[in-house]
């Protein structure tokens, strides 16, 4: 094609002539970064160098192509954003937990962390039994070009998972009940000092015959609380024989088919510490179907303080674990590191300390 002599060149940071008649309608379909980049007579780069508020570009140039994306009512793709850096505005959400209540706090935490940033949320549910499950995780990361990735338990505790994320270049933030890694990618939640609260509350009640249902084998949270609780009442004198603690899967059903199991004991328990809420719900309907009242035949205590906690009748007495904030953080220490490595938001701290919560399901037993 032969340039009409005369015709004005194009030069990075300087405008072109352009007809109106290739100029998109004002109405913002339809407008893509080629059409910015050719009206404000710039390259594509330039437009994602502006969009991307970088400081190579200069001021009269950044103004011409802000003007051009507000007339047009241009609003960037996450993806072509990426054009001038080598990764993405999106934050990964890596998780396999059963408990969706849990999923969606933490959703909305991570969500809250990237609230009047540049930066957006992608989920990647996955299966940690499957032979597939970090080939999966790698692959999400290469084709979403991801900033970094939050990784929550029991995912969180797999290390051939974070050497593949460090072989990829990814960041992560690490969310788990021991410290596994750096501060900086830690999130770590106190639950055996929490259970302990749990366990001087009900001795104080004077609940001795006292029933517990664990969370899933594989979840340090399981581990951490079993063990966390059953030590708290062996210092306090009081042991839990292997028949009163059974086996749950941070499901509604398998509180219920737990809590069967142990009320059908004879004697039964006088308190029941389910290890989440969703769990402690499942009581609640053993309870009632045996025909026993809550709190007067039977105290329960659950762990999470998910919003079915205020919702039971009576309100559940449970520990605060706070899901949202922690979400929130955890994005925090990924998108907003200061020189040092820790965040500008206040989430540099790597420790969550749950606190107990006492509603009307506990009472002292009447035998």
């Amino acid at each position: 094609m032969t340039r009409k002599k005369g015709a004005p060149r194009a030069v990075d940071g300087r405008p072109r002539t352009e007809s109106r008649s290739a100029e998109p309608q004002a109405s913002g379909r339809g407008v893509t970064i080629n059409d910015i980049a050719r009206i404000a007579g710039v390259s594509k780069k330039t437009v994602s160098r502006v969009i991307n508020r970088s400081p190579m570009v200069h001021e009269d140039t950044r103004a011409r192509i802000q003007a051009v994306m507000d007339r047009y009512r241009y609003v960037p793709d996450p993806q072509a954003r990426g054009l001038a850096f080598r990764k993405s505005f999106l934050v990964g959400l890596v998780y396999d937990n059963p408990n969706a209540q849990y999923i969606v706090n933490m959703m909305e935490g991570a969500l809250d962390g990237l609230r009047g940033s540049d930066y957006e949320l992608v989920v990647h549910p996955c299966d940690r039994h499957s032979s597939e499950f970090i080939d999966g995780v790698r692959h999400f990361v290469d084709r979403q070009k991801l900033r970094g990735v939050i990784l929550l338990p029991p995912i969180s505790e797999n290390e051939d998972l974070i050497a593949t994320l460090k072989d990829a270049g990814c960041e992560y933030v690490r969310v788990s009940y021991a410290m596994l890694d750096e501060p900086s990618r830690m999130l770590i939640s106190n639950d055996r000092q929490a259970v302990a609260e749990v366990a001087s509350y009900l001795q104080s009640l004077g609940h001795q015959r006292i029933g517990y249902i664990a969370g899933p084998r594989g979840f340090m949270s399981a581990r951490e609380r079993r063990e966390g609780f059953v030590e708290a009442l062996e210092k306090r004198g009081l042991r839990i024989p292997e028949s009163m603690i059974v086996e749950g899967g941070y499901t509604y059903e398998s509180g219920l088919a737990g809590a069967e199991i142990l009320l059908s004991r004879s004697p039964r328990p006088t308190a029941i510490f389910a290890s989440n809420d969703e769990m402690a719900a499942g009581v609640y309907r053993a309870a009632r179907d045996l025909g026993l009242d809550v709190p007067r035949d039977l105290s329960v205590v659950g762990f999470d303080d998910g919003p079915i906690a205020g919702r039971l009748t009576p309100p559940l007495t449970t520990v605060r674990l706070p899901i949202r904030d922690i979400g929130r953080m955890a994005a925090g220490k990924l998108i907003a590191p200061d020189p040092q490595g820790r965040p500008e938001d206040g989430s540099s701290s790597s420790l969550i300390v749950p606190h107990l919560v006492v509603r009307d399901s506990c009472q002292p037993p009447r035998n």
